[in-house]
């Protein structure tokens, strides 16, 4: 098992062979890799910085991801992300789920992302060319992790 919030760039090849590592048990890897982009909402990024709550964001991260551990059968499950200062195309977060089989390990996958994104105590600050500016929620986001919601799939 693996969390980390850390500030260093990381690389994702390496993380993600890190995943497998020689576990013959393991016959799915799914990753999720996101990187700051240049555009946002038709504003040109320049920067983004990313701030955290030392402690409780680890800790909000270890429950989203015993909480994949809890739902679907896998082996492990790896969440990275990255605070502080970012650049252009710099990676800012990795998850990797691995199971025996493809389908736990993508549902996982795509549960922690769409967690990650509603629940995890980060701030995203853009700079851009008119400014810097705390990044709102999306709707999107909020709506992408209500399926997971028990309660929500109870009602249905």
């Amino acid at each position: 098992m693996s969390i980390r919030v850390q500030t260093a760039p990381f690389d994702p090849g390496h993380e993600l062979n890190a995943v497998h590592a020689g576990n013959m048990g393991v016959g799915a890897v799914v990753s999720f890799i996101g990187y700051v982009r240049d555009i946002n909402q038709e504003e040109t990024i320049k920067e983004l910085f990313l701030e955290h709550y030392p402690g409780m964001t680890e800790r909000a991260l270890a429950k989203i991801r015993d909480e994949a551990m809890q739902r679907w059968p896998l082996i492990d499950a790896h969440i990275l992300h990255r605070v502080g200062a970012l650049h252009l195309a710099e990676p800012i977060v990795f998850v990797a789920t691995s199971s025996m089989h493809r389908e736990a390990a993508f549902a996982a996958c795509e549960f922690i992302m769409d967690y990650l994104k509603t629940r995890a105590p980060f701030w995203k600050k853009e700079q851009t060319s008119s400014g810097s500016h705390w990044v709102e929620g999306r709707d999107s986001d909020t709506l992408a992790a209500s399926r997971w919601d028990t309660a929500h799939e109870e009602k249905q």
